[in-house]
């Protein structure tokens, strides 16, 4: 059972590996020709095609619970930018200030949101 557990723990750090260590690991231990050119993750799929690895398909991340999308996101900063128009008016300096890093910060967040 201890070979077994060695076995896994070495399939997992493949994930972690650099490159070229990767590439050390796939001239050593298998027959892939092209080695040199290939990237991390050509270089993942070929060592585990040749060891048998079955890759485990991870679900692709979704708007997870509390995820704002970025529609949302854009609709809230339309909401912001009208706030700091009510707080320019009323000349509240501190507020108009607090609103625009709001602005920005939701600005930052749409930027980050992978598109779907």
């Amino acid at each position: 059972m201890g070979a077994e557990e060695g076995k896994e723990k070495k399939e997992k750090d493949l994930e972690r590996m650099t490159v070229k260590e990767l590439k050390a690991l796939a001239a050593e231990s298998t027959d892939v020709v092209g080695i040199h050119a290939m990237k991390k993750a050509e270089l993942l799929a070929a060592i585990k095609e040749a060891k048998g690895i079955k890759e485990e398909k991870a679900p692709k991340k979704k708007a997870e619970k509390g995820a704002i999308t970025v529609r949302e996101l854009k609709a809230k900063i339309v909401e912001l930018k009208e706030k700091r128009q009510e707080a320019r008016k009323a000349k509240d300096k501190r507020m108009v200030d607090i609103l625009r890093r709001r602005i920005n910060r939701a600005k930052k967040r749409t930027r980050k949101i992978p598109q779907a």
